[in-house]
């Protein structure tokens, strides 16, 4: 049963109309910048100071808690559908996790559709990764990502492979958009019950993005590129939640490329639930990714 901030956070969203503004297409990518902060305040980190550089075209903002004991990085990629963001709940999220994980984190503001396209957004996403490996030992870094977010640490994982780099200690990636194409016949019966995302709007950012490529290029697709070798991957789903069906493919495929893959499955939750405000359940997910954090620092 879920719990009532889970029924108060759904009210909020009939409200604000979110599930009607991911209806539309095209999408109104100005009014969702509206919620956008890319300069935050210590107190937005929950006093964890914080230092802002640029690294190709990308905003990174190191989040640096106090006592910090371990030289781990958690490289974190935001969503917003590849037009906008971080949010505030981006920033609250990263910041618990760093803190209570004790650990560097680095929030990479990257460049947005339709401004910039999948091509220069991927790109920048690999140039900060580079930039990251010259201060950390590859084994200790942690991709996270939720929404959009989980796309681009699959796709720089992916290219990392490719390009023989050395890989980041694992994946976490939280509700992830994998299939930008939204073809999978099971997404729309969940469509009806999902309280936030659309196909029709998902699919106008995308077409947004992707510039001349197909929506089932690897760079913006990640579940059609190659799964092999692949560093472990912590999977938050949501029952109700579009991108789920492109999901369970992703699961079949890193068993069948004999991947590691750990599912949390959030049952009746909604999109990116481990990082929205007031539900129960979000501090559950927090504990949990802070507590894969603190196995792979034990481990090394």
């Amino acid at each position: 049963m879920s719990s009532i901030g889970y029924s108060l956070v759904k009210l909020v969203l009939r409200l604000k109309g979110e599930k009607k503004s991911w209806s539309q297409d095209p999408i109104d990518y100005h009014k969702k910048r509206k919620q956008d902060v890319h300069t935050p305040n210590t107190k937005l980190l929950l006093g964890c100071a914080f230092e802002i550089k640029e690294v190709y075209n990308s905003k990174v903002t190191s989040i640096v808690p106090k006592n910090t004991n371990t030289d781990f990085l958690l490289l974190y990629c935001h969503g917003g559908a590849f037009v906008y963001g971080p949010t505030q709940e981006n920033w609250i999220a990263i910041a618990k996790i760093a803190k209570q994980a004790r650990s560097h984190a680095w929030m990479v503001d990257y460049p947005k559709a339709p401004e910039n396209t999948i091509k220069t957004i991927t790109e920048s996403i690999y140039q900060v990764y580079l930039e990251a490996i010259k201060i950390y030992n590859p084994s200790k870094i942690i991709l996270i990502g939720d929404s959009v977010g989980g796309n681009l640490i699959m796709t720089l994982t992916q290219r990392l492979l490719k390009e023989e780099y050395k890989l980041p200690n694992r994946l976490i990636a939280i509700t992830p958009m994998i299939d930008a194409s939204l073809t999978n016949p099971k997404i729309e019966k969940i469509d009806l019950i999902d309280p936030i995302l659309s196909i029709k709007g998902v699919k106008s950012a995308k077409k947004m993005c992707a510039g001349q490529l197909s929506l089932k290029d690897q760079m913006i697709s990640p579940i059609y590129g190659d799964f092999d070798d692949f560093p472990a991957i912590h999977l938050f789903t949501a029952t109700n939640d579009i991108c789920t069906p492109d999901q369970e493919v992703l699961i079949d495929k890193i068993k069948k490329a004999h991947g590691e893959i750990e599912v949390i499955k959030g049952i009746g939750m909604l999109h990116i639930w481990p990082i929205l405000p007031i539900l129960s359940e979000a501090k559950i997910a927090i504990k949990k990714i802070v507590s894969i954090i603190n196995l792979a620092i034990d481990d090394k």
